[in-house]
């Protein structure tokens, strides 16, 4: 079945066009003639999405054809039969092919495309491994879709929270770290506490650069997290989660604690 979606940009000679049709996937016979090379998309990166703010994905590629096309190149994530099956986006849209060798119909192309966890009618299950393809249209209503042999991690967002108390703590006493894990529901469209799940609790010196794990926690039925450490140093506390193949990975923001 064809992913539908609510609404589809594309961007021809600078100009924005709004297409108001609910169909993923061009009019006209697929054919043949086109080849994508260098397709990127998000730099290698999950994409990893909330669940109220839409994402938009940079992709970039080479076409190469000496057929005549219309518009702009697009990629975007698919799975199922290829040009028949699921597709993932809710708009489209770049910039136009850079012709780097017109003669021999070369062209370097740098597009986008965005997904709104509303508008792509995002759920639970299409967290995972989506494949790529990249289309064109062309002249007399036809098109070229090919697969690029790509795989894309999409992944529900994570989010956490931290506080660490008493605040001042007296050095080598103890101090209490405590947080919850919670993860993007795209069925029900808020964050949920993410149960059982291993989160690493870092530590900041004052004045360093960077986080060093210092133990790691498991979070409860509901996601919280709780664990207590000595207190060494004035310096900064937060929760990491690292992901997995489903869900995005995560830092909380810092709590500073003096010590006295």
């Amino acid at each position: 079945m064809t992913r539908k979606t609510m609404w589809r940009t594309a961007v021809a000679g600078g100009a924005a066009v709004v297409f108001t049709g609910l169909t993923a996937v061009p009019a006209g016979a697929a054919e043949g003639g086109v080849s994508f090379t260098r397709v990127k998309v998000n730099s290698g990166k999950p994409i990893v999405i909330g669940v109220k703010e839409e994402v938009e994905v940079p992709a970039s590629g080479r076409m190469t054809t000496k057929l005549t096309f219309k518009g702009v190149p697009m990629v975007h994530p698919y799975r199922g039969k290829l040009g028949k099956g699921e597709e993932l986006w809710s708009a489209l849209g770049g910039g136009d092919p850079e012709g780097v060798d017109p003669v021999k119909g070369v062209y370097d192309f740098a597009v986008a495309f965005s997904i709104h966890p509303r508008h792509a009618g995002l759920k639970n299950k299409d967290a995972g491994t989506w494949k790529t393809c990249a289309r064109i249209s062309l002249a007399g209503g036809g098109h070229d879709v090919d697969d690029e042999n790509l795989p894309l991690q999409v992944k529900r967002a994570t989010r956490l929270t931290v506080n660490a108390s008493p605040e001042p703590v007296t050095k080598g006493k103890t101090l209490t770290v405590t947080g919850t894990v919670t993860r993007a529901d795209w069925d029900k469209h808020t964050y949920q506490g993410y149960a059982g799940r291993t989160v690493s609790l870092q530590f900041r010196p004052a004045g360093a650069s960077s986080y060093k794990t210092v133990k790691k926690a498991r979070s409860n039925s509901k996601g919280a997290l709780k664990t207590m450490v000595k207190a060494t140093g004035t310096g900064t506390w937060r929760w990491t989660y690292h992901g997995n193949s489903t869900s995005g990975a995560r830092s909380s923001s810092g709590d500073h604690v003096a010590v006295k």
